[in-house]
């Protein structure tokens, strides 16, 4: 696909400039493909299945999952060997409500270990699938557990020590819808497939013979495996073919390391309703939206007027014509955009019985910050790397906490950093001591905080008690140990 500079007038929320090349030109001399791909848009976007309830009851929901190997032609003639969920790459979306009993059978046809990771979810520490929850091969992992929480679009993915990434960028992830008494009520586009589409955005580089090209150096380790090939939904350069009228799209950034400026070629306003956790109190108009790794929104466009090309712009890349979205002239539905959406429960700083303090950096082995060509601990927060032996911080159960997290990237790297926290929804109080943009005010679960950044976020720590994981969610990152544990205690 070609590279294009996109997207240079549209609402910015965070400077993409100054932030440093991916160094592809020089990779590309190493095997890499790098020859643009002629702009056909011949394939259909793929909408991937809603994966079965076994149960069909209003009060449980019961799937049954595998996790195995496949392949795929991104190029004609050259298979990719691939990772997937009930399939060759990605996997099905799940559909559950607030208040039903989920379960799965997860079962492991790899060679490896890996886990599943509900990213996003609220749920007991024996079932959030991070790394303390690893699933051997041949073996089933079958988490059971009540969903308490909004309606919101989640995603899954591994989450095993060390191979996150790996098998991320393989194919494994998926997403999950959770519905609710408001989502059923609110005049919105809501049929899956036709005016409710998922897109899962993420991407690749490749080595000559076709295969992914996820390498492991310094280069990759710091700045994040950063691909020259998008995929949307697991295809590159798919149409779509959308009702003339309003219709909702989900925006997963699902790639490993990338920060995405989305937009559309026509510059059209579109309308943020919900970000990670769920709805908005009220729409949000932008004509482009940044969304860091693990980051979702959901966002109303009007295609009363016709198609137009979706545009993504990588913070240390390219740029990209993902997809060219026509109309078929059906205007029946939703025709206008709701002046509410949903009241939020904001949690008053006052609630909150403390402050922890985070600082994300990169370190050098004696403590002093380094440049890229040298060796040590790297990536850390507050000083320390991943220690599955180590709980971190301990949290009192029923309390309410901000943490206050640092971005202290050395300024000849600028490198952006995210946070995600499992278990909990946070709301953002406040970025460098201003608010947050309006589409940052709801509930969230990860977190972009640039290099000299200060972000404060406020969350209740309720209903659970064990361990959970904080992290940057540049999986590179994770990987590489920036990563620690916190406890919830009686």
């Amino acid at each position: 696909m070609k590279r294009r500079t996109v997207l240079k007038s549209g609402l910015a929320a965070l400077t993409l400039a100054g932030i440093g090349s991916t160094g592809l030109s020089l990779l590309d001399k190493a095997g890499f493909i790098s020859t643009a791909r002629a702009e056909s848009f011949t394939t259909p976007l793929p909408i991937p299945p809603l994966l079965k309830d076994l149960d069909g009851s209003p009060d449980s929901a019961r799937f049954a999952m595998t996790v195995g190997r496949g392949s795929v032609e991104f190029f004609p003639g050259k298979a990719t060997a691939t990772l997937g969920y009930n399939g060759n790459f990605l996997g099905p979306t799940i559909r559950v409500r607030n208040g039903q009993r989920f379960r799965i059978a997860v079962k492991n046809n790899l060679s490896q270990v890996t886990t599943l990771h509900w990213h996003g979810m609220h749920l007991p520490a024996r079932w959030d699938g991070g790394p303390r929850q690893p699933i051997p091969p041949g073996t089933t992992w079958s988490p059971d557990f009540p969903i308490k929480q909004q309606a919101a679009t989640l995603w899954y993915h591994p989450h095993a020590m060390g191979l996150t990434g790996e098998q991320v960028y393989h194919g494994l992830a998926g997403l999950v819808y959770i519905e609710d008494e408001v989502s059923d009520q609110l005049d919105i586009p809501k049929t899956y497939g036709v005016d409710d589409i998922p897109l899962i955005i993420q991407d690749r580089r490749f080595f000559g013979d076709g295969q992914f090209a996820y390498v492991q150096n310094m280069h990759d380790v710091m700045n994040g495996v950063i691909g020259n090939y998008l995929l949307v939904n697991g295809v590159m350069q798919p149409t779509l073919k959308v009702p003339g009228r309003l219709v909702r799209l989900r925006l997963l950034n699902g790639s490993n390391s990338s920060i995405y400026r989305i937009g559309f070629s026509d510059q059209r306003v579109f309308h943020v309703i919900a970000s990670d956790g769920g709805f908005l109190e009220t729409p949000a108009a932008m004509n482009s939206i940044v969304l860091s790794a693990g980051e979702r929104a959901e966002v109303l466009v009007d295609f009363t007027g016709g198609g137009t090309l979706l545009q993504v712009e990588q913070m240390k890349g390219g740029s990209f014509t993902a997809m060219r979205i026509t109309t078929d002239g059906n205007e029946a539905g939703p025709a206008r955009i709701p002046n509410h959406l949903r009241t939020l429960d904001r949690i008053p700083e006052s609630e909150a019985s403390g402050v922890r303090e985070f600082i994300m950096e990169t370190m050098a082995m004696g403590g002093g910050r380094m440049g890229m060509g040298m060796m040590g601990r790297r990536l850390t927060i507050n000083g320390k790397k991943m220690d599955i032996n180590r709980i971190d911080e301990r949290v009192k159960l029923g309390s309410t906490e901000i943490w206050e997290i640092t971005n202290r990237s050395a300024m000849m790297m600028s490198m952006p950093h995210s946070m995600h926290l499992h278990d909990v929804q946070f709301q953002i109080l406040s970025r460098n001591g201003q608010l947050p943009p309006p589409h940052e005010r709801g509930r969230k679960d990860t977190v972009l905080i640039m290099p000299g950044e200060t972000v404060r976020i406020i969350s209740r720590f309720h209903d659970y008690t064990g361990v959970y994981m904080y992290h940057c969610h540049l999986l590179e990152h994770e990987d590489d140990g920036m990563m620690g544990q916190f406890e919830v205690v009686t």
